[in-house]
């Protein structure tokens, strides 16, 4: 009973960020004190990895990286355990995930996403009592759609139909696109003996793979029109795939749009796609990374702000917040995103190359107000994010030969002219 391929890695990334957004004020998933320097062996620099390792399915690197992360701070119980038990669940490792999902229910409770992969868990050992007690818990405030179905397979296996029948009729109400609810519906009337319904639901089943399928070349049409470079008539076909009620499809949509240049096109789906889905921070990045690339900076804050107070540990979300509002003219709160930011991804340099302009120009401001100790600070940290450019250097020469420490002058100065000859050196090769 493994989840299908194409909805696998969204499950995956939903329960981890369902449930660290349930953390509340929970001891067990406050973050830990901040680190004062970036390192890359902090807790953050593995959580980073480990989260963006999830979002491509690579689940070895993912159990990895949260056990790394644990080793450091035991504590992350919902940042690193509940993740590394996901990732071990889709490893088909299930004792281990089994025993990680344990240790999180005892520290956190009987939270519905603990117990949809305990109750998944269940069904794979065809356990069903176990599964159905699980599933009706997690059921009470279901963490997916598919939870209905899963339960309603527990109760079909065994054997109880009604329970079975009412379940997969629910589940088929959450996700109507899922044509295997249908499929697995059809069967509970075919051992009913309700023939005729379950023939009718098999036809369903099967109209609602076709309607994928019809949809899937509808999506490499308007791709290729697209590439075409006629926006007109692509928009034309590609709105067909407009859809106002369902966020995946909307998302699915402003992607292709996004792909191929048209981030005008893109703003709409993806806008009501952050109406429907509020609590996702996927939805709410893809609208603000649009609002970005269009220079629509105040625009692209607004669903950034709540992201990163709500999911503190995704690398995307603080690295694109912080270059808003460096775009914006707040570089201190910039800073302060684009540290984190380093914190989750230390080997990404975009944030870093940002980061380190941001950095050099509040040296210099503090510079400019006689601020030396909080000058120096940030000239230290930004010869750290760029070690070969002698501007740090020239400014701490500054800086000493003004606060009477000729011998740190000159050791800067000769620094900064090493350095300058290093990079026209460089230039010249």
């Amino acid at each position: 009973m493994r989840t299908p391929k194409f909805r696998q890695s969204v499950v995956v990334w939903l329960a981890v960020l369902a449930l660290l957004a349930a953390c509340g004020r929970n001891a067990a998933c406050q973050q830990p004190p901040p680190i004062p320097a970036v390192a890359g062996d902090s807790p953050e620099a593995h959580l980073g990895k480990g989260y963006d390792a999830l979002k491509q399915d690579k689940y070895e690197v993912a159990v990895s990286e949260f056990q790394s992360a644990l080793q450091l701070d035991p504590t992350l119980t919902l940042r690193a355990r509940f993740p590394m038990a996901v990732a071990l669940f889709e490893l088909h490792k299930s004792e281990d995930a089994r025993r990680e999902l344990e240790i999180v229910r005892r520290e956190v409770g009987d939270h519905p996403n603990v117990l949809y992969y305990l109750g998944r868990l269940d069904l794979e050992e065809r356990n069903f009592d176990s599964a159905i007690r699980n599933l009706n818990k997690a059921a009470v405030k279901p963490p997916f759609p598919d939870t209905a179905y899963y339960l309603g397979f527990a109760y079909f296996k065994r054997g109880d139909l009604a329970a079975a029948e009412k379940w997969l009729k629910d589940a088929a109400q959450l996700n109507p696109r899922d044509a295997r609810v249908l499929y697995q519906l059809g069967f509970v009337y075919r051992k009913e003996g309700r023939e005729e319904e379950a023939k009718k639901t098999l036809a369903e089943s099967e109209e609602v793979r076709r309607r994928a399928d019809s949809e899937s070349q509808l999506k490499t049409e308007c791709g290729k029109k697209l590439e075409q470079g006629s926006r007109e008539d692509a928009r034309r076909i590609c709105e067909q795939l407009y859809a106002p009620n369902d966020a995946d499809k909307l998302t699915g949509l402003g992607t292709i749009y996004a792909q191929h240049g048209d981030l005008e096109a893109a703003l709409k789906p993806f806008r009501r796609a952050a109406e429907l889905a509020p609590q996702s921070p996927q939805m709410q990045y893809n609208l603000a990374l649009v609002y970005y690339q269009l220079n629509e900076f105040e625009q692209a804050r607004t669903p950034l702000a709540k992201a990163v107070e709500r999911w503190p540990d995704l690398f995307q979300v603080n690295a694109l917040y912080g270059a808003v509002l460096f775009k914006l003219g707040e570089e201190v709160p910039a800073y302060e995103a684009l540290q984190h930011a380093r914190k989750l991804n230390p080997e990404e340099t975009t944030t870093a190359d940002l980061l380190y302009k941001i950095t050099l120009t509040l040296a210099r401001k503090a510079q400019s107000a006689q601020q030396y100790s909080h000058a120096l600070r940030y000239l230290e940290e930004a010869t750290t994010l760029h070690p070969e450019d002698p501007e740090p250097h020239r400014s701490r020469a500054e800086i000493y030969a003004a606060t009477q420490h000729p011998a740190e002058a000159t050791t800067e100065r000769q620094l900064a002219d090493s350095l300058s000859k290093n990079l026209k050196s460089d230039h010249k090769e």
